[in-house]
């Protein structure tokens, strides 16, 4: 029996997304799973291929 594929974040889904808090752009961290806006400081955590859009659940960028 093989292990479950981790979901793989679709690129595409950037031309949508935006920041919740600035409305900007954001950045994907491949490494980190992670959708970054700069603009914000603040990176947003992507679980099982779903970006967590919520100021609440984000970690500050150092």
């Amino acid at each position: 029996m093989t292990e479950p594929q981790l979901l793989k974040f679709d690129r595409r889904m950037l031309e949508a997304l935006v920041c919740p808090c600035t409305h900007s752009r954001l950045e994907y961290d491949a490494e980190k799973q992670e959708l970054i806006s700069r603009s914000a400081n603040l990176a947003f955590p992507i679980r099982d291929g779903i970006p967590v859009m919520l100021v609440d659940e984000a970690r500050a960028l150092e």
